[in-house]
């Protein structure tokens, strides 16, 4: 890495070799995920090394990191690089411009649909060298950015934009979804939580070159004004009376008269909206045909278990939805059926792509019980911790329990260590359904969902159920409540799968 940094010396303007050092440091951004530490071992210890090798280009490269690195990172690399300069190194030319970078004006600039916006950043180098950063922000992937572009053709670009707008606007676009002017403090604010998203998630949707860019949008989106004031407090989160009333307004109107069956519709219309406030900004108005195909044919066969009526129903409620927001937004015939024939091709698919539980012989009041909140993607794991419902046990009917309360989780995980063992459950067996029934209440959570992602790695190599069990509550036991240190337990449980006998089950 520091034989590749030696083209620093090379660049003189401090935006090429800012945009060199980001794609230096993005060649490890993929694996944050396998190797959470990789920022300290990889970075750091790039800055350390550097540190260790006096040279014009490790004082380039130590200038450049400064800049852009992590915060650990950019306190390291400052003082190796201000160490450097006092014992004789020569900076490159570029080097006192690095610090200086400044924001001017943001504008964002909206697809028809929503679905997507361009944030547009202008920076300089202390009013030389203007340069725009263009933020992908994607609202059908919760609002992560998906790329990142740099153009030093800061009025072209404008002025494409400007031009745009003013035709989009003379044909009878509103002013706010055309490309306008944005505070760039709000910017900021938005920038940021959707960067979160996208380094939160395991595997992004992004462009090929995010990651090059990555650590530049980082640093830039830093170099934005902070947010101040009342008027940039984070939207609250949509409440369930909240929802329920938009429920209750659609239900009752003009576009939800046809669906018949009203109890269907009232299910379907609750996952339209929790889709649209969970997976869309807290937008549950807004409709277009990527988002309607989202939700029908990737977010529903997915995550929601539904009853026959519900099939039948649910594309036909998703088409009384678009006419019912599209008519609240005030859009054109044109736009609304636009979606609404996106929603009827797509029903073909959908029935292709859905498949019910029973399908697989499993028995719909069990799957009922498992997924009170209709979470289909959380069925494997709940099946997992509790594989006994029905029979009796003490006495008692445990098909008549609830998995989803405390108390009847307990008799549900006694009855199944029994069922192993073949003794009832005494004092010291009542302690152990303890550390069972904390694994249980996390894994019915999917919290975090590294848990259940290590039991699935374990139970794939063939592994008894019970020591799977017992090999995460140890790890949940060593991690005190740690979230961080319990995703590295589980990473080193899961490590070695080639030496099962280390697991530290029973």
């Amino acid at each position: 890495m520091l034989r590749a940094a030696r083209e620093l010396l090379a660049v003189r303007s401090p935006l090429d070799a800012e945009l060199m050092v980001s794609e230096l440091l993005g060649t490890w951004w993929d694996q944050r995920h396998a190797t959470p530490d990789v920022e300290q071992v990889i970075g750091e210890g790039l800055v350390e090394y550097a540190a260790s090798q006096p040279s014009p280009v490790s004082l380039a490269l130590l200038s450049g990191i400064a800049c852009l690195g992590t915060p650990r990172q950019a306190v390291a690399a400052e003082r190796a690089a201000i160490s450097m300069m006092d014992s004789g190194v020569k900076a490159p030319a570029w080097h006192d411009h690095l610090g200086a970078v400044t924001s001017a004006q943001c504008y964002v600039n909206p697809d028809k649909w929503g679905d997507q916006d361009e944030i547009i950043c202008v920076f300089s180098y202390a009013g030389e060298e203007p340069h725009a950063l263009v933020f992908v922000v994607d609202h059908n992937a919760e609002g992560m950015i998906r790329d990142g572009w740099v153009t030093s053709q800061v009025d072209k670009l404008l002025d494409h934009c400007h031009l745009k707008a003013g035709i989009e606007t003379a044909g009878g676009a509103r002013p706010e979804d055309v490309f306008r002017q944005l505070d760039p403090s709000q910017a900021r604010k938005t920038l940021e939580q959707a960067l979160a998203t996208t380094d939160a998630a395991a595997d992004p949707p992004v462009a090929d070159s995010f990651g090059s860019r990555h650590a530049l949008i980082r640093s830039r989106i830093r170099g934005l004004p902070p947010a101040v004031g009342r008027g940039l407090r984070a939207k609250k989160p949509w409440s369930r009376d909240k929802r329920a009333l938009l429920a209750a307004e659609f239900l009752g109107s003009d576009e939800a008269e046809d669906l018949s069956d009203r109890q269907a519709a009232s299910r379907c219309a609750d996952h339209i909206i929790d889709f649209g406030c969970d997976q869309d900004s807290g937008r549950p108005l807004r409709v277009s045909p990527a988002k309607a195909r989202k939700f029908l044919l990737e977010w529903v066969p997915r995550r929601v278990m539904l009853s026959s009526a519900d099939r039948e129903a649910i594309p036909l409620v998703l088409a009384s939805w678009a006419r019912f927001s599209g008519r609240k937004n005030g859009w054109r015939q044109a736009d609304i059926s636009e979606v609404v024939e996106v929603v009827f091709d797509s029903m073909s698919t959908f029935a292709r792509l859905y498949r019910d539980p029973g399908e697989f012989g499993l028995d719909e009041g069990l799957v009922a019980r498992l997924l009170p909140d209709s979470d289909l993607e959380a069925l494997p794991r709940r099946a997992f911790i509790f594989p006994v419902l029905e029979g009796r046990h003490g006495g008692v009917d445990l098909s008549k329990l609830d998995p989803a309360n405390p108390t009847d989780r307990r008799l549900l995980l006694a009855a199944d260590h029994d069922t192993r063992t073949g003794s009832p459950s005494s004092a010291g067996v009542g302690k152990h359904i303890d550390r069972h029934l904390a694994i249980a209440d996390r894994l019915w959570r999917g919290d975090p969902p590294e848990l259940w992602t290590a039991a699935q790695r374990l139970l794939d190599t063939g592994e008894d159920r019970h020591l799977v069990l017992h090999a995460l509550m140890d790890v949940l036991d060593a991690a005190a409540e740690d979230k961080a240190i319990l995703k590295s337990l589980l990473r080193d449980l899961t490590s070695g799968l080639d030496d099962l006998d280390n697991f530290p089950g029973v």
